[in-house]
C-alpha cells in the first residue's frame, strides 16, 4: 500500500475517533513511518511478537505546567507496515486499527489512565457514542 493511500486511510479514521479528541487537540503531529526501530521496542521493553502500531511522544496536557510552551509539537507516530500485517492488509481493518490506535495514544496526549483509554476504545469497537459529546439535533 502506498504512503498517499495510507494516509487517506487515516483520514478516513480521524472521522471515526470521538470528536471530542479533534476539537482539544493542540500542536499535535500525526507522523506515519514503516515500522519502529529495534532500539526503540528496546526502549518499549516490547516482547517478542508483540505489535507496536502507534506511539505518542510528548508532555500530556494534565503535565503541562503554568510555564509550558513555545515547545515543538508533541507526536503521534503510526506504524504503517505494522497496521497493515496487523490487519492482513485489509482496508476496513486497517481503518479501524488506525482509530484505535490514535484514540489509544490521543489518551495519552489528555493524561488519561490506560483504564479510559480502554472505555473509550471499547465504545469505538462497539460503535457507540460519546456519552460526552453533545447529541447532534435531527430536526434541526
Amino acid at each position: 500500500m502506498t504512503r498517499e493511500f495510507f494516509r487517506e486511510l487515516v483520514e478516513e479514521a480521524i472521522d471515526t475517533i470521538p470528536r471530542k479528541f479533534a476539537r482539544e487537540v493542540r500542536n499535535l503531529a500525526i507522523v506515519i513511518e514503516d515500522e519502529p526501530s529495534e532500539a526503540l521496542l528496546e526502549e518499549m521493553d516490547m516482547d517478542e511478537g508483540d505489535s507496536l502500531l502507534g506511539l505518542y511522544q510528548g508532555t500530556p496536557l494534565n503535565e503541562r505546567g503554568w510555564g509550558y510552551g513555545n515547545q515543538l509539537p508533541d507526536r503521534i507516530t503510526l506504524f504503517q507496515a505494522v497496521i497493515e500485517d496487523d490487519c492482513n492488509g485489509d482496508e476496513d481493518e486497517i481503518v479501524i486499527a488506525i482509530g484505535e490506535t490514535l484514540i489509544h495514544e490521543l489518551g495519552h496526549y489528555f493524561g488519561m489512565t490506560e483504564d479510559e483509554i480502554m472505555e473509550i476504545e471499547e465504545r469505538y469497537w462497539r460503535g457507540e457514542p460519546d456519552p460526552d459529546e453533545p447529541k447532534s439535533d435531527e430536526s434541526a
